[in-house]
């Protein structure tokens, strides 16, 4: 059953002081690395308020977490339970270390499903929908938790592994499936063998795009070129991550605008340079802390992505933080080419506003003392000499920066299922 909202900020506030209590009385002392961590800091469960909770609970970062699972293999210490009360486990992607393994207990697992059924629900997904998920059921976290949200909501469930591009554009036709969970990558690459495979989207079942797993369903250019691809559908955005679980879900009343699942999680932006919070309209970097996964719980965890709280209200009258543009990407993302601060996003958003890409690239090179960035474009025809000479017109307008801009051969740059990898580093 959907959780009822809070009525009022003051509520909402009140639901998530009581859940922290109750999380912080489960890890203390049971929990070795926080038992640690919180009694040197002085943290008491009976926590005053959320404010004081903010000024005396100290952050955790990814790399202690690393430290921690170096050194005690290969869970780590983050568990308040013994390992046989365990029942899950599933690994981060790795993209910014060595993958960590992450243990769930069935209540934690039933804690994230239904997390991710009020993410489905923010989109319109009922049990009446046909849901497939175009990706393959790896190690990590997602793919498990939407296919048994899914079922959960009482939808069909389709699963994609396995299976080749055109065959999950076969299957997508023959179940009359009309929602489709995949990345923005994919959803553009599977609309690229529909055109190959002569599969007309225009007759596609598919009304509802989930997506998730990298920047893209807020960047307006992106979310355009999918719904230009698959005519009749709407794009929803959402991300999570696996040491955290399923956290944002798109505001139903406008696209670009991620809701963070409050009632599920304590969150702050922060400054990444001086840790101190900042407020409406400026970018920082996202804080959460996991009321509801009490086996391997995260607190105040920086999680290393950009965001930007939006002035509430939101248009639809929720009272969950908004965040303007979603994810605009990692804090580490960042690349300061001639002075200039580049995020893939952006890079991203000046790409597919171009029209006519197929796939691209792009080369950081260390020169010296200077870093330089490169594009190879991939049209999506042969034929569109003038593509390199607007993307070039567009970086220089959009960023201030004279960006070369190669085309290559169609075909020449590699696909993606999962998060796409265009940036290189020299």
């Amino acid at each position: 059953m959907p959780r009822p909202p809070a009525s009022s900020r003051e509520e909402l506030e009140r639901v998530q002081l009581a859940k922290l209590r109750k999380l912080l009385t489960a890890v203390r002392p049971a929990n070795a690395f926080y038992e640690a961590k919180l009694g040197q800091a002085g943290v008491e469960a009976a926590v005053e308020s959320l404010d004081a909770f903010h000024v005396n609970c100290p952050f955790t970062t990814k790399l202690e977490l690393a430290a921690d699972h170096a050194e005690h293999p290969p869970f780590g210490s983050n568990l308040t339970f013994p390992v046989e009360r365990y029942t899950r486990t599933h690994q981060t992607s790795g993209t910014s270390g060595a993958p960590m393994q992450w243990l769930d207990t069935p209540e934690n697992w039933q804690w994230m499903i239904d997390n991710w059924c009020d993410i489905f629900r923010a989109a319109g997904v009922s049990g009446d929908d046909r849901i497939f998920f175009a990706f393959s059921f790896g190690p990590f976290i997602g793919f498990w938790l939407a296919f048994e949200a899914g079922e959960a909501l009482g939808a069909l469930s389709i699963p994609g592994g396995g299976l080749s591009s055109a065959a999950r554009l076969r299957a997508i036709f023959n179940h009359g499936a009309n929602v489709l969970c995949c990345t923005p990558t994919y959803a553009l690459r599977l609309a690229e063998v529909a055109e190959a495979e002569e599969f007309d989207l225009a007759q596609s079942p598919v009304r509802t795009i989930v997506v998730a797993g990298e920047p893209g369903g807020s960047i307006p250019a992106t979310r355009a070129r999918i719904e230009e691809a698959w005519p009749g559908a709407t794009v929803f955005d959402h991300h999570g991550m696996t040491e955290v679980g399923p956290v944002t879900y798109q505001c139903p009343a406008q696209a670009g605008v991620l809701h963070v699942l409050e009632q599920a999680y304590l969150a702050e932006i922060i400054d990444p340079e001086t840790t101190e919070p900042i407020g409406t309209g400026e970018s920082g970097e996202l804080v959460l802390t996991t009321l509801g996964r009490h086996g391997s719980p995260l607190i105040r965890y920086r999680t290393g992505d950009l965001v930007t709280a939006a002035e509430p209200p939101c248009a639809c009258g929720r009272l969950d933080l908004a965040l303007r543009g979603g994810i605009h990407g990692r804090v580490d993302d960042m690349v300061v080419v001639r002075g200039v601060n580049v995020y893939p996003s952006a890079v991203e958003e000046i790409v597919r506003s171009a029209g006519g890409v197929a796939e691209y690239r792009v080369t950081i090179r260390h020169n010296e003392s200077l870093i330089e960035m490169s594009v190879e474009v991939e049209p999506e025809t042969g034929g569109d000499s003038a593509l390199a000479k607007r993307l070039a017109k567009a970086f220089q307008e959009s960023l201030s920066l004279r960006v070369p801009v190669t085309l290559v051969e169609p075909g020449t740059l590699p696909r993606f299922e999962l998060k796409a990898k265009r940036w290189l580093i020299d």
